[in-house]
């Protein structure tokens, strides 16, 4: 469903990245225990936000794109995040 999703203004949507966590002893955690993710790849995005004079701001992100972002970064939506290009940390 979110992989037809298209955003408006300065919005994308992501798919959050997944990591496996292992202890020392070796048991892998599952996914409800670890800390939410923090990385994920851009699967669409708006055309971006207008300036004060209507021209269009390009994104500085791409579809395809390997993103960092903060915990509590936009609506979580489960395995997806749609979130507005600024709460964008870094492209990996």
């Amino acid at each position: 469903m979110f992989e037809k999703l298209k955003p408006l203004g300065d919005r994308i949507v992501v798919k959050k990245t997944y990591h496996e966590h292992k202890t020392a002893a070796g048991l892998y955690m599952p996914y409800e225990t670890q800390e939410k993710p923090t990385t994920g790849k851009v699967i669409s995005m708006g055309p971006g936000r207008p300036d004060m004079n209507g021209n269009l701001i390009p994104m500085n992100v791409i579809v395809g794109n390997e993103i960092y972002f903060t915990k509590y970064a936009g609506i979580d939506c489960g395995d997806y995040i749609i979130m507005r290009e600024d709460e964008v940390l870094g492209i990996l």
